[in-house]
């Protein structure tokens, strides 16, 4: 860990995410416009409307400005100056990053047959399924139209396209494997990683990466920001594992437990069954609406007595410490350094 205090870091990440969710959100609305048919471009933008915190475009931001050794927030995004002296809008790669996330959003709570996301009806209950379809796939193309606007040099788009579509592609292999785990009665936990690294990291991979390819960075360097947005992103989804056992209801927003009582594989859950633990039996209860607080915290203490989550929060700390190692490729900065307090605060954060 990084020697600032658990709060300051939630601060300094809050202030930092806070600042470009504004410029992101007014980008969003410039680059992806509600226009004729309106409603499959209301529902297009439906939920990145309802809110979301920005952080993958955040990540991208700060990489562009520590590459530039840029003062955070000094330097015009729209025209932002690369390396070798020109402009490029890495502002327009931000709102991509966004955009694909929320395309992923939509089809997973269509897949899921999601009622809530972020706090409001998915985008397949608050229009139709059909609408939902068709407003996750303008999101997919209209990410690749954005990012071909971001006038950097022809070769660097090429390459920036080719990181966005190979991004999509694993985003897709790694939901694949998360289907295909529900259905398998063993896993093991490299499997897991794997998956996680495809639905999950590969996004914070790409927010990493771009900007060193857009401003026309070394090889080596793309490298290493990819590899920080891997190693992070493969953490966040592990915490995500371990709060949605840990943290109470209320502050979830969900039931806690619910991955549990729905049979999904996690990393926390593939190491009980190693260490022997019955983890079918865990939750007798199959229905997440009917389950009872004391069945979780039963499970739960059957976890914990089998080391299962203390191994899971300990494989995400070791994640979150070789990402930062990668960031060693960037010149010290504020922007390189709130980098590293955002990949803290990823592992850190109770809610």
């Amino acid at each position: 860990m990084t020697d600032a205090s658990t709060e300051s870091r939630e601060e300094i990440v809050t202030e930092a995410v806070a600042k470009r969710r504004e410029l992101v959100n007014e980008a969003i609305e410039e680059d992806l416009p509600i226009t004729e048919p309106e409603r499959l471009y209301e529902a297009s933008r439906y939920l990145l409307d309802a809110g979301g915190k920005r952080l993958r475009p955040t990540v991208l931001l700060l990489v562009a400005e520590a590459l530039a050794d840029a003062e955070p927030l000094s330097e015009a995004y729209r025209k932002f100056p690369a390396l070798d002296g020109t402009e490029v809008d890495v502002m327009a790669a931000a709102v991509s990053i966004e955009v694909i996330q929320s395309f992923t959003l939509i089809h997973d709570d269509i897949m899921d047959d999601d009622d809530l996301r972020r706090g409001v009806p998915a985008v397949h209950r608050a229009y139709d399924t059909e609408t939902a379809i068709l407003a996750g796939d303008t999101l997919y193309s209209k990410a690749f139209e954005i990012m071909l606007e971001t006038d950097a040099a022809p070769a660097r788009t090429v390459e920036a396209v080719d990181v966005l579509a190979s991004t999509c592609t694993r985003i897709c292999e790694g939901q694949a494997l998360d289907v295909a785990f529900e259905e398998r009665p063993e896993v093991l936990p490299e499997e897991y990683l794997e998956m996680i690294e495809n639905k999950t990291a590969v996004l914070y991979g790409a927010a990493s990466t771009l900007p060193a390819v857009l401003l026309g960075a070394d090889e080596e360097t793309a490298d290493a920001l990819y590899r920080y947005g891997i190693d992070v992103g493969r953490a966040f989804q592990i915490q995500d594992d371990v709060l949605d056992l840990t943290v109470p209801s209320e502050q979830l927003g969900k039931q806690r437990g619910s991955d549990l009582v729905e049979g999904k594989q996690t990393i926390i859950t593939l190491h009980a069954r190693e260490q022997g633990v019955d983890v079918d039996a865990l939750v007798e209860t199959e229905d997440v609406d009917a389950v009872t607080e004391a069945e979780i915290d039963e499970a739960v203490a059957r976890l914990r007595e089998a080391g299962s989550i203390e191994y899971a929060k300990e494989k995400a700390e070791t994640l979150v410490e070789r990402g930062k190692d990668h960031l060693d490729v960037l010149p010290e900065n504020e922007a390189s350094d709130t980098l590293r307090e955002i990949a803290d605060y990823l592992i850190e954060r109770s809610h």
